[in-house]
């Protein structure tokens, strides 16, 4: 019975520490060798529960993701008790987001620049990509309604230029700009 625990135990902290190499260092620059040493455990272990490191690149991929919408979601609702407004609480998130320690950009975008576009991780990256814009678009529709189809993919398109240009700059105060003009765009809607 202790079996299943110790698996999960080690899957978990496989995910964890290849999840964070390859956000801090990228996926290509991190060998198998390195996560196992991290993750404390056996090669065998690894392998046990991921076939290749491209199985393992999808399975941290899908698990950044959770991570990545719960900390979005729990911030809109907090910033959103202070400003009403939900696009000023998305872009207060997204700061907070880019302040956070080790900010290293969007892992979905840093994978789809080093995975090739018939790997698995690169389509789930480009789907997770459909599924924040369709976060955004409910939260712009909360500000704007029915506008929300017509202002969205450009207020995507500024989330994703300040993601970059935060990494590029290493400042937050691109989230602030990409504020700005989304909420001019709103407004005009």
């Amino acid at each position: 019975m202790t079996k299943p625990k110790v698996t999960s135990d080690a899957r978990h902290r496989i995910l964890k520490a290849a999840d964070r190499l390859f956000y801090q260092e990228g996926i290509r620059a991190v060998g198998i060798d390195r996560i196992i040493a991290q993750a404390g455990v056996a090669k065998m272990s690894l392998y046990n529960h991921f076939q290749s490191k491209d199985d393992l690149i999808l399975a941290v991929l899908v698990h950044r993701e959770q991570v990545v919408m719960a900390f979005f979601e729990e911030r809109v609702i907090r910033h959103q008790k202070k400003m009403k407004n939900p696009i000023k609480a998305f872009f207060a998130a997204l700061r907070d987001w880019f302040e956070t320690p080790l900010f290293r950009g969007c892992a979905f975008i840093n994978a789809s620049v080093e995975l090739a576009h018939d790997h698995a991780g690169f389509a789930f990256a480009r789907d997770h990509k459909e599924r924040f814009r369709q976060f955004l678009k409910e939260l712009v529709q909360q500000a704007v309604g029915r506008a929300a189809s017509a202002v969205t993919p450009a207020i995507f398109l500024l989330v994703e230029g300040a993601i970059v240009a935060a990494v590029m700059q290493g400042r937050p105060d691109s989230a602030d700009v990409a504020r700005d003009a989304a909420l001019r765009l709103a407004k005009q809607s």
